[in-house]
């Protein structure tokens, strides 16, 4: 398996986290998706274009067969807005971009080369951001979340709007709610320390854990492994 990601262009920086390829060869070894806070539309050899995510559990893989992708991920708290779709009864689903975009999908067949593929993915979302850009404040709302400060029942608050209206915007653009989110990244924060150095206590508390065993329970649920039992695959 080959994997890449790179920034978008200028135009897209404040609704596109990254764009990235990944190429597999057939691998009978199952794998899984983990959630990341982000949603993706993706193109797939053969197939064409589809939406991924909201994830709140691993997704697994498909083993068995090649595959050739080609996606745009959105950053959290823009996807439902850029597309113009309510991303919560998509919530742990990978949809054909023809049930949703049906005039969008058409020009995004699954015949088509890789990197021609990628061209019109871009140019497509760079048409949607411009008629529905990302919400300012949901972006805002998203990257509080990210720090291992913030508390959740203060967002609204900081942000000037009642927890009931935030959790409204927030579940259709996000695809839940902010406490989701919260939880989401905080695990993001723990799967990049894996490759450093300390123990899982140590990372637990860096991360924004009470404590290790709040990893384990979160760990469970987020990717269906241990925290060790990951460190153990994401190292081999």
């Amino acid at each position: 398996m080959s994997y890449a990601e790179w920034v978008p262009p200028v135009s897209l920086r404040a609704s596109v986290a990254c764009l990235w390829r990944r190429d597999v060869v057939a691998d009978p070894a199952p794998g899984a998706i983990l959630p990341d806070g982000c949603v993706d539309l993706i193109w797939e050899n053969g197939r064409g274009v589809f939406l991924a995510g909201p994830d709140t559990r691993p997704v697994p893989t498909v083993p068995g067969r090649d595959q050739i992708l080609r996606g745009v991920r959105f950053r959290p708290g823009a996807g439902g807005t850029v597309l113009g779709l309510p991303l919560d009864p998509l919530r742990n689903l990978r949809v054909d971009l023809a049930e949703l975009h049906p005039s969008a999908a058409r020009v995004l067949h699954g015949d088509l080369d890789p990197d021609e593929a990628l061209r019109r993915l871009v140019a497509m979302t760079g048409a949607f951001a411009e008629e529905r850009p990302p919400d300012p404040m949901l972006l805002a709302a998203a990257r509080m979340l990210n720090d291992p400060a913030t508390r959740v029942h203060e967002l609204g608050a900081r942000l000037e709007i009642s927890e009931r209206q935030l959790r409204r915007r927030f579940t259709a653009a996000v695809g839940y709610g902010p406490k989701t989110l919260h939880r989401v990244l905080r695990f993001q924060r723990f799967q990049r320390m894996l490759g450093g150095t300390g123990g899982l206590a140590e990372m637990a508390a860096r991360a924004g854990y009470t404590d290790q065993a709040h990893l384990t329970r979160e760990s469970a649920e987020l990717a269906g492994q241990s925290p060790g039992e990951l460190q153990r695959t994401m190292r081999a």
